[in-house]
């Protein structure tokens, strides 16, 4: 046995003395940033001991490293002692990082990068004002017959001074350490919502199991379908009912959801139950151990869960870090219920390969056939590749270009080549097949459901996505992307609709800045009014109603902010827990 065996308690007791010491201290900073007004002096203070414990942390890790045992050369009491010396190793490390992370977010204020870029932007906001400004005014003094010509050479301009303050946006989101964050903040969210689904979906004993009933059979596509289930599962979550998903004879599989995607249960697939009654109301069925939900159009009453409300638990970080939270929302349900099967996984990697798929890529979904001339006017492909450029000049500001990709999706199978005879300078990716399993006389095949599902998921992976929110298909691989970053809500260009999920609640807003109308068509805003939201125009304004005065109107976009509701969803504490624990091991 090695000599400092015999003095593992006197290491451990001084271990633990000086972890209590540190953990001490860092609940001290944190207190104390709750009271800014408290006397600096005490924080130096603080700060100047950490400092000197940071030496005398080094020793004891060396000394704690010294004393560990090689494997076989111990006794059991031994390995007993080393594991527990590991074990208080592991809490000095996560304290020093508890309070390093607190000195690097509060104690020194932002970092220098930051404010460089602030300052950047602010100045590169002025000088665009004063650009616009002194070019609007040369505008009378332009010959008629060259207007067109100025115009274009302004708009050019303009369009450089944007790209420079949207580029300089972006690196002041991932500045000082803040990029990391973020991501790390995504990454432990989206780990506990995933969670609670899963805790939800997984009962101990599925015969007593509170359920809630959803047949995936709607009339309608594979985008619509999709939203119809998430639709359901958002009301499961929400009244803490397992969702019982019957796929069985499914019009793109008849084997059902769990021939291509995993199951949504792992425990509980039967929907078998003491008491069985159609939705009435989530206080109505509270004694009706498995309530059938009806498509969403149909639901009455309405429960409070529906979209585009968030759960009041995760509201604040969620509206801190994401630039749409009830997307995020959403996402979080499409994320667990798309989990493919092993075979879909090799057939999404085989097609990553043969096509050649890779960064940096831009989307382009064109939706045609049915949906022109009922639900979305004719787009031509110029109307797309207009945003495709200028997302590549965005890009080109921060990546190297080799070569301006787009993946291409669409149900014309005739657009992929004129796609590439118009713009011979981009490489099109896409896979025509596909298109012609999206006509109307394929599409509720299996190999039609291949094909939406792999356009959707290479969709998702784009670096921007060009489509029209019309269609569900845009719409789901919007979803998906959000699932991939820590906010990719910004990631798209729509040419019609904004975001919106079929059978939501209102989309509000409210106003920040007061607006006179200009002309008839414009509607009077007043701080705090609240705005029913009708859709972008995409040039500045947006069209509404305005829910004090009752008048529909248009009104300048950047004079209103989201309103997001929030819902007092279920907190599942007993998944939180049982997460927290795995994270501890």
């Amino acid at each position: 046995m090695r000599p400092w065996a015999g003095s593992w308690r006197w290491i451990t007791l001084v271990l633990l003395a000086w972890g209590t010491l540190l953990f001490y201290i860092g609940g001290h900073l944190v207190r104390d940033s709750e009271h800014p007004e408290r006397s600096s002096r005490e924080l130096s203070k603080i700060l100047a001991k950490l400092e000197r414990l940071k030496q005398q942390n080094e020793d004891l890790r060396r000394m704690a490293e010294s004393l560990r045992i090689p494997e076989g050369q111990a006794e059991a009491g031994s390995l007993a002692a080393a594991g527990r010396l590991r074990s208080l190793e592991d809490q000095l490390t996560r304290a020093k990082q508890k309070i390093h992370s607190f000195q690097k977010l509060t104690g020194d204020g932002p970092g220098p990068t930051q404010e460089e870029l602030r300052r950047r932007v602010e100045n590169g906001v002025k000088e665009f004002w004063y650009f616009v400004r002194s070019e609007v005014k040369k505008l009378t003094n332009v010959e008629a017959g060259e207007r067109q010509k100025y115009a274009d050479t302004l708009l050019q301009d303009l369009g450089h001074q944007e790209r420079s303050i949207m580029t300089d946006l972006y690196y002041l989101s991932q500045a000082d350490g803040v990029g990391e964050w973020r991501m790390k903040e995504a990454k432990d969210l989206s780990d506990l919502v995933q969670n609670r689904i899963t805790y939800l979906q997984n009962p101990t004993d599925c015969s007593k199991a509170r359920k809630l009933v959803c047949n995936i059979n709607k009339g309608c596509g594979y985008g619509c379908q999709l939203h119809h289930v998430v639709y359901c599962f958002m009301i499961a979550y929400g009244t803490q009912r397992t969702l019982i998903l019957e796929s069985h004879n499914w019009r793109y599989a008849p084997g059902g959801w769990e021939t291509v995607f995993l199951p949504v249960s792992n425990s509980c697939t039967d929907r078998a139950g003491a008491t069985t009654g159609h939705w009435s109301g989530e206080a109505h069925d509270k004694d009706v151990q498995v309530v059938e939900l009806p498509i969403v159009d149909s639901l009455h009453p309405r429960p409070p869960y529906l979209p585009l409300a968030i759960p009041e638990d995760l509201a604040l970080r969620l509206h801190r870090l994401h630039g749409d939270p009830s997307v995020w929302w959403v996402s979080q349900f499409v994320k667990y219920l798309v989990r493919p099967q092993a075979w879909l996984e090799k057939e999404i990697q085989q097609s990553t390969a043969k096509l050649g798929f890779k960064h940096p890529i831009i989307g382009v979904h064109v939706r045609r056939t049915d949906k022109v001339g009922t639900e979305a006017a004719f787009h031509p492909i110029e109307e797309y590749m207009l945003h495709v450029e200028e997302q590549f000049q965005h890009l080109a500001r921060r990546v190297h270009i080799d070569k301006k990709r787009v993946y291409l999706a669409t149900d014309d199978p005739s657009l992929l080549q004129e796609a590439k005879t118009k713009y011979p300078d981009y490489e099109f990716i896409s896979d025509n097949s596909i298109s012609w399993s999206a006509g109307l006389h394929n599409r509720y095949t299996e190999n039609s459901l291949r094909g939406v599902i792999l356009d959707i998921h290479f969709l998702s992976q784009t670096d921007f996505l060009v489509c029209t929110f019309s269609s569900q298909v845009c719409r789901v691989a919007y979803e998906i992307m959000q699932t991939l970053h820590p906010d990719a809500s910004s990631f798209f260009y729509s040419l019609d609709d904004i975001y919106y999920f079929g059978g939501q609640n209102a989309h509000n807003q409210i106003a920040i800045y007061p607006h006179q109308p200009r002309n008839s068509e414009d509607i009077p805003l007043e701080p705090g009014d609240v705005i029913g939201v009708a859709g972008n125009h995409w040039d500045g304004y947006s069209k509404g109603i305005n829910r004090k005065l009752g008048r529909t109107g248009l009104y300048p976009s950047y004079k209103v902010k989201e309103k997001i509701e929030t819902v007092k969803y279920p907190t599942y504490p007993e998944a939180d827990k049982l997460l927290n624990s795995q994270k501890k091991k």
